[in-house]
């Protein structure tokens, strides 16, 4: 019997995701500003009602293509709010826009979005060797650091929470388990 992180349970789609993605390090912009907007809608719900609409994000906004979400109109955003394939989130929906047009911004100053938020761990990715679940932190004072920075440049939906989130779906973190299977797997990846 294959050994995971006691997060996924038994749902497919959760394992799927806790098999090939969570905690791979992602460097490419359009992934990681895709997941920038799924940690934000996540706020406050669980993140498997979010993989359940991923599907709907990804077409409602143009597969996560930062430049043509910042050019979304307010009209836009009220039409996409009426989709039950998304979170109907007003704050939530206007913040992807407001996102898109910041992450462009850092994508100015530093080249890439991923040069910017890998410069906060050096390139690297950090590991942890958690034995349960309960050990794992919400924040640390490196997302505390990133989410302060984030805010100042224009961001929103980015607390110290869901930058902690974002790091550990991203690699930044390898926080698997240290029985999971896939622990030693993403260490290799660094």
């Amino acid at each position: 019997m294959i050994s995971r992180c006691g997060w996924c349970g038994n749902d497919p789609l959760y394992i799927e995701y806790h098999d090939k993605e969570w905690g791979v390090p992602v460097r490419d912009d359009p992934t990681l500003f895709e997941f920038l907007i799924l940690e934000g809608a996540q706020a406050g719900l669980s993140w498997i009602t979010i993989l359940r609409k991923r599907e709907g994000y990804r077409a409602l906004f143009d597969d996560f293509d930062a430049r043509k979400i910042a050019r979304y109109s307010d009209a836009r955003l009220e039409k996409i709010l009426k989709d039950a394939r998304i979170i109907r989130n007003r704050l939530k929906v206007f913040g992807a826009r407001k996102n898109a047009r910041a992450f462009l911004e850092v994508q100015k100053e530093f080249g890439s979005f991923s040069d910017y938020i890998w410069g906060f761990t050096d390139g690297k990715p950090m590991q942890n060797r958690w034995k349960t679940l309960k050990d794992i932190p919400a924040t640390t004072p490196l997302s505390d650091t990133i989410s302060k920075d984030m805010k100042r440049r224009g961001f929103t939906f980015v607390g110290s929470t869901i930058i902690y989130a974002h790091m550990q779906a991203t690699g930044m973190v390898n926080d698997h388990t240290g029985d999971c299977f896939r622990h030693k797997e993403c260490k290799k990846l660094a």
